[in-house]
């Protein structure tokens, strides 16, 4: 059964993420929010910058619950996702990391303009080398293209992947969508949802 969610979760999240990268059609959107309430099958999500949107599910719809890491989990000839901000030496301070499973390999490699902060990047790779730096350690991750150094900090958030339950999404739960398509009745619409648990929420 978890190999079988690894399976499905490698293709959505490989589909998802790569409709994620900067290039989005006008149709669809990024959503970070918490859930308000629940409206029959319509999660009503108050976003970041304090709107509303309705947000519903295809058939088969894949939920997925962030849970916590340790920089400790992270070794070399894993492949993860970091979004974080540029420094002066070309390095990039990890705002989060997130440990991808070896099914999901290959999920948005790159590194490329990100919006979860002003300024952002995302990069996705292979962690090649850990090493104590003076601000924390540093993962040298490199994909196809190039290679960057992250600088994980105490306060960067590591995270992994777990198969997850919609009857988990309740209002008070905060939630990511890479893409989620806009309706002609102004609701989106996706095949996935990411959550946290306990208060606890993803922010990629």
């Amino acid at each position: 059964m978890y190999e079988r969610f690894l399976r499905v979760l490698a293709a959505s999240c490989i589909g998802l993420f790569f409709l994620a990268l900067p290039v989005l059609a006008q149709d669809t959107m990024r959503i970070r929010g918490t859930v308000e309430r629940i409206e029959g099958a319509v999660f009503v999500v108050k976003t970041r910058d304090g709107s509303e949107v309705k947000l519903t599910v295809t058939d088969s719809p894949l939920f997925v619950v962030i849970i916590p890491g340790k920089m400790s989990d992270i070794k070399p000839g894993m492949f993860v996702g970091s979004a974080g901000m540029m420094q002066e030496d070309g390095s990039q301070k990890a705002t989060e990391v997130h440990i991808f499973p070896e099914s999901m390999r290959g999920t948005g490699e790159g590194h490329y303009d990100w919006d979860l902060l002003p300024k952002s990047k995302m990069t996705n790779g292979n962690v090649e080398q850990a090493v104590t730096g003076v601000d924390g350690p540093v993962l040298s991750v490199k994909y196809k293209g190039g290679e960057k150094k992250l600088v994980v900090t105490p306060q960067t958030v590591v995270v992994s992947y777990e198969m997850g339950k919609r009857d988990e999404i309740q209002p008070g739960t905060r939630v990511f969508v890479a893409a989620a398509k806009k309706l002609a009745d102004s609701t989106f619409q996706t095949p996935r949802i990411t959550y946290g648990r306990n208060g606890e929420g993803p922010a990629f």
